[in-house]
């Protein structure tokens, strides 16, 4: 009786494993990862800040990406922290001034266009990023300030290692547009570095992107002038 109990089970589990593998593998082939580095030029010791997301086309299923709370800018030492933020769009970012001084954070560029005004110590104002872009952020006051908040409708994103190397992991194989943002980088270069990919099952290696960088960066304070610079300012 032993005898047959056993070859009963030993004929299920033969018809049984082939199912099991086949969900196994289907399982990898639909598992998608994809790896970009980045080489700036001309080159620099600096770790590259960097941001490459994914946005479905055509069939290709759409991933849920809503905010989950309130984010946070904080400025203390004179200094946003941290200095890249991604977030989905419709997310609220508070502004917290930790410095026993006055902030005036703005941005006026092609993401989320806004003007906190001047505040003080220990006051937080909020801005919700209800549209997708790139936003640049300044101090009106303090020109060595400067923070990026990137609002993206899609979770498939990474932002650079140590090793200037991106990473997107489970990936729903199909077609999308690939963006990609370069701290340094000019407007027309991160136009072109835009395109459309193919993402199939498993590893997907795009290899090395070389993107140039602006030797020097500035910019104009909210009306569009140059900054004071005289050590005379209170705040």
């Amino acid at each position: 009786m032993r005898t047959l109990r056993l070859s009963r089970w030993l004929a299920t589990a033969l018809i049984l494993l082939p199912s099991a593998i086949c969900a196994q593998n289907r399982t990898v082939r639909t598992s998608a990862e994809l790896h970009l580095r980045i080489q700036p030029t001309p080159s620099t010791h600096r770790k590259v800040v960097a941001v490459v997301w994914l946005e479905p086309l055509g069939a290709t299923p759409v991933l849920p990406f809503t905010p989950q709370g309130h984010y946070t800018l904080l400025q203390k030492n004179r200094t946003f922290i941290p200095h890249l933020q991604v977030v989905p769009v419709g997310s609220v970012v508070q502004f917290p001034n930790a410095d026993p001084f006055f902030h005036n954070v703005f941005s006026l560029f092609d993401g989320k266009r806004f003007d906190l005004g001047l505040y003080e110590a220990g006051a937080t104002k909020s801005v919700t990023f209800s549209r997708a872009g790139v936003s640049y952020i300044f101090c009106n006051i303090h020109p060595e300030m400067s923070a990026v908040v990137i609002s993206i409708s899609t979770p498939l994103y990474a932002i650079a290692d140590a090793g200037d190397t991106l990473t997107i992991r489970n990936i729903p194989p199909g077609d999308y547009s690939m963006r990609l943002w370069v701290e340094g980088a000019l407007p027309p270069s991160l136009q072109g570095l835009s395109r459309e990919i193919k993402v199939s099952p498993g590893m997907n290696d795009l290899g090395t992107t070389t993107v140039p960088i602006a030797t020097t960066a500035t910019h104009t304070n909210k009306f569009g002038g140059a900054y004071d610079r005289q050590p005379t300012s209170t705040y």
